[in-house]
């Protein structure tokens, strides 16, 4: 149980709700729920879940949509003490009955949008029994006996404050360079504690990375993501309302962004170029005076990109640098990154970025090596069940790496560039092609195989898949098919390669270590870029 001081305190809404009752906290495509029904709907689904038998420190798991109910599902796990798994839903039943069982899930929501996906999930072998199963949105008839309307569950509980509430926070999955998802539990997955400390990190965010504690946030991207999230769930604790569509669509996005008098957003680099390429009439329509900063990151930006959205939305573009186990390393307003192009910025006030070359030294102003952080405050991260890979991670206790390869200048400004391990970064989709070649490798026509990055101008990279034939199987088109297809039944579409390669021997060193390098340079020596 959470510390007895805690009784019937409520942080993190009731004020807001007390102040602005009926103001919207969040607004969908569906409607709008009040500060008051926030705060009502929160405390009856933390009510619903103690009773459904969750003890402070278990977990369940989310595969929805962006919708208020989700928003319901953090701010419930925030309040009660458990650790939220919010689930890509454009992974398949196989991954997610993964994911339930691996993160010792209690129970399970999914949005009416994917009731198919979740019925399948239900009836995978290794999907773990389950406390409670709730279904999002609209009822499904389909779902019947297998899944309890969410509306229906929270109508049988009280509204009232539960008692002995206490923080609990989310574990987002990232794919690896050994295959499976991990779970990462950093300092914002921790169950039990007092819950003013997300208090105090909502407010620390939003006032470091200049997002108005009482504005407007406009969320169009995907909140299973550890970014979304950190950019939107983070202000809505510290009072800002928070409008939500499940798919982004570039000219309803300055749409609502003038309607709603948006203060903050946070963008992809792929969401920029589709905002860009839309008819000069519809841009000439868009004024962004509400907008305070408008965040990017989650992947390279191209310089002629970010100049031309600098351009149009003058200087509240802003980028930084991080990852879900990290979170924001650095950060470079509009101004610095027009003097400085191409950099991540400086570190914030609680981060500090070594540079370590392969020997161990310490780089020197302007030399390439490893990129190492450490947060100043303490914070760390952990793998779940994964003690290996989160030594492997580390250099010292505190002090971590994400893979990555860049260099600091003389005036401490931060570079990329490249990427240490083989991560795929497609629309601002991390991929991992460990994962996926483990897939290839299982059908019968593929001896060895390889996954990579190449080129994609909209999306900056998407997935190439190599594989050298076993003997017997004739290298066409159709079995390129046949073994895509292989992939679909898997794999999330997602990470699926969107074309194969047929190599008749692949590059590996004599110690059997692949030389990828020689089949992914091919595809980038006129690109202009490495990443």
């Amino acid at each position: 149980m959470c510390s007895s001081d805690l009784k019937t305190m409520a942080t993190l809404i009731a004020p807001f709700a007390a102040k602005k009752p009926d103001q919207a906290a969040l607004t969908d495509e569906f409607g709008q729920t009040s500060w008051t029904q926030f705060n009502s709907r929160v405390n009856q689904l933390i009510s619903y879940l103690r009773q459904a038998g969750l003890q402070v420190g278990d977990a369940f798991a989310v595969v929805s949509g962006n919708r208020r109910e989700f928003l319901e599902a953090y701010a419930a796990a925030a309040h009660g003490g458990w650790l939220i798994a919010p689930v890509n839903w454009h992974l398949v039943a196989e991954e997610i009955a993964y994911v339930l069982e691996d993160s010792g899930s209690k129970a399970l929501f999914v949005d009416a949008r994917f009731t198919d996906l979740g019925l399948e999930t239900l009836k995978h072998p290794s999907c773990p029994t389950l406390n409670a199963t709730l279904l999002l949105g609209a009822s499904d008839p389909a779902a019947a006996g297998q899944f309890e309307d969410y509306e229906t569950a929270l109508a049988t509980q009280s509204t009232d404050e539960p008692a002995d509430q206490c923080l609990g926070g989310p574990m987002f999955y990232t794919s690896g360079t050994t295959g499976k998802p991990k779970g990462v539990k950093s300092g914002l997955s921790q169950t039990g504690a007092p819950i003013e400390t997300l208090q105090m990190i909502g407010e620390g965010l939003s006032n470091m990375l200049q997002m108005p504690t009482q504005g407007n946030t406009l969320l169009v991207g995907p909140i299973y993501h550890s970014a979304q999230w950190a950019f939107s769930f983070l202000p809505l604790i510290a009072g800002s309302s928070m409008v939500i569509r499940h798919k982004f669509d570039a000219e309803e996005m300055l749409q609502l962004i003038d309607d709603h008098q948006i203060t903050n957003v946070h963008l992809v680099p792929t969401q920029f170029i589709r905002a860009l390429r839309l008819d000069d009439s519809i841009k000439s329509k868009f004024k962004g005076d509400s907008l305070s900063i408008a965040w990017h990151g989650a992947a390279p930006c191209p310089p002629d990109v970010k100049r031309s959205m600098i351009d149009w939305w003058g200087p509240v573009i802003s980028e930084y640098y991080g990852s879900t186990e990290g979170s924001i390393v650095t950060t470079v307003d509009s101004n610095d990154w027009l003097n400085k192009p191409g950099t991540l910025g400086k570190p914030t006030a609680i981060m500090e970025v070594m540079v370590i070359k392969e020997d161990g030294s310490k780089a020197k102003t302007g030399e390439s090596g490893t990129l190492y952080v450490k947060n100043l405050m303490g914070s760390d991260f952990e793998y779940h069940n994964d003690p290996e890979k989160t030594s492997e991670a580390h250099l010292e206790p505190g002090v971590f790496t994400f893979g990555d390869i860049g260099y600091l200048d003389e005036e401490g400004y931060l570079y990329m560039s490249d990427r240490k391990i083989d991560m795929i970064i497609s629309g601002g989709v991390n991929i991992y092609p460990a994962e996926i070649e483990a897939v290839l490798i299982n059908h019968p026509s593929v001896i060895d195989a390889a996954v990579f990055g190449i080129p994609n101008e909209e999306f900056g990279e998407e997935v190439k898949g190599a594989v050298e034939l076993t003997e017997g199987f004739n290298a066409d088109d159709s079995l390129a098919e046949e073994i895509m297809e292989h992939c679909r039944a898997h794999l999330a579409k997602f990470k699926v390669p969107r074309s194969i390669d047929f190599v008749e021997t692949m590059p590996r060193h004599p110690t059997g270590k692949l030389l990828k390098r020689l089949l992914r340079d091919e595809y980038w020596k006129d690109s202009g870029r490495r990443i």
